[in-house]
């Protein structure tokens, strides 16, 4: 397996992670809190929120280091030259071979 598949499935768990607090959050402020009782009711509810957030943010962060070290750990693989996009592109289809035609007959006077 190589290092840009590792980074692939890693990426691939944070973004399911990420979408599940996002989706756990509610964009008034309720969110998972809001389930348990009022805002202050319980002392763990205020905590609930800093968890939700922090996670957020670690996650969102996490998710922008692991894109930025896969790119880096496929960019000699490849170069200019050896890019198959490049490579196509600037080949183009053998033209149809030009054959001499013999020229025509002079008309006659």
């Amino acid at each position: 397996m190589s290092t840009f598949s590792i980074f692939l499935v890693l990426i691939t768990i944070v973004c399911f992670l990420l979408i599940v607090v996002i989706m756990v959050q509610n964009p008034k402020g309720g969110g998972l809190s809001s389930n348990i009782g009022g805002s202050q009711m319980l002392g763990g509810v205020q905590k609930t929120t800093d968890f939700l957030d922090k996670s957020t943010w670690t996650l969102a962060t996490v998710l922008i280091l692991l894109i930025l070290f896969s790119s880096l750990s496929f960019t000699g693989t490849l170069s200019d030259t050896d890019s198959k996009i490049i490579e196509n592109t600037s080949t183009t289809a053998p033209a149809a071979p030009v054959q001499n035609a013999p020229a025509a007959p002079a008309p006659a006077k």
